[in-house]
């Protein structure tokens, strides 16, 4: 089997290969349209993780209010109902379903409602994750907060959730490789990310394993990315000292 790897330096639109894999004058090369669908999936992800930490700290931490059950079993309904239905589901929904009820959602671009739908499927994820993180604290936590005279808001702002996210960095790292991954499920609403140049680019030039391999090595070296700046943020949340304490205990 042979590769031709030239196949990025041809023109789109009249297949032929120039002198550069970068088009010019308005030409595009499938190296273009390759980088190009690149950045349209790291801005859905990127968003979409976005919105996902916001919601999911919000719902994870209402879940764990104490005497507010009605507040709890409201985030405990919000998990259920975005982790139980499968994203592309929930994607066709935000596209067809919720654009009939709602008619001005229609002037939205698809980018916007694929953004909303992974945010939204990601956020009931760490949602659990922050609601396990912060019960994971010693109940201790809270009341030398309060006997310090802080308000419910300032206990969990200034205790309780940094000392919870600490906890979940790894839980988060995988969470973040896994948006990156879902956000994939885009070109079923024809938002030009990786995936879908990937099934264009292989009907138009046939060369489908130059084309796959490289989009798989695009999905590599951000999900490489992703995990190497969650590494740098876990090591530089650590609480000195705490790993050798508790390495001491052994």
């Amino acid at each position: 089997m042979s590769w031709d790897w030239q196949v990025f330096c041809q023109d789109t639109i009249t297949q032929e290969v120039g002198q550069s894999c970068f088009g010019k004058n308005g030409d595009i090369t499938y190296l273009d349209w390759m980088l190009s669908a690149w950045g349209w999936t790291v801005s859905v992800s990127l968003l979409s993780l976005l919105v996902a930490l916001i919601l999911g700290a919000v719902v994870g931490t209402l879940r764990t209010l104490p005497d507010r059950p009605w507040i709890v079993r409201l985030g405990n309904a919000w998990v259920e109902l975005f982790r139980n239905i499968p994203l592309l589901v929930q994607i066709f929904v935000w596209y067809h379903v919720i654009p009939s009820i709602f008619p001005a959602l229609k002037k939205l671009d698809a980018f916007v409602l694929v953004v909303l739908a992974i945010g939204l499927f990601t956020s009931a994820r760490i949602a659990e994750q922050v609601r396990s993180g912060i019960q994971a604290l010693p109940r201790g936590q809270r009341y030398a907060g309060m006997a310090m005279g802080f308000t419910t808001f300032q206990t969990y702002r200034y205790v309780l959730l940094p000392m919870a996210f600490r906890i979940i960095i790894p839980p988060l790292t995988s969470e973040s490789m896994n948006v990156f991954k879902n956000s994939s499920v885009a070109f079923a609403v024809s938002v030009a990310e990786l995936t879908m140049f990937a099934m264009q680019a292989q009907e138009e030039t046939a060369r489908g394993v130059e084309v796959y391999l490289a989009v798989t090595a695009l999905y590599v070296i951000s999900a490489l990315v992703i995990n190497r700046v969650m590494a740098f943020i876990e090591k530089r949340s650590q609480v000195p000292g705490l790993i050798a304490a508790s390495g001491g205990g052994h």
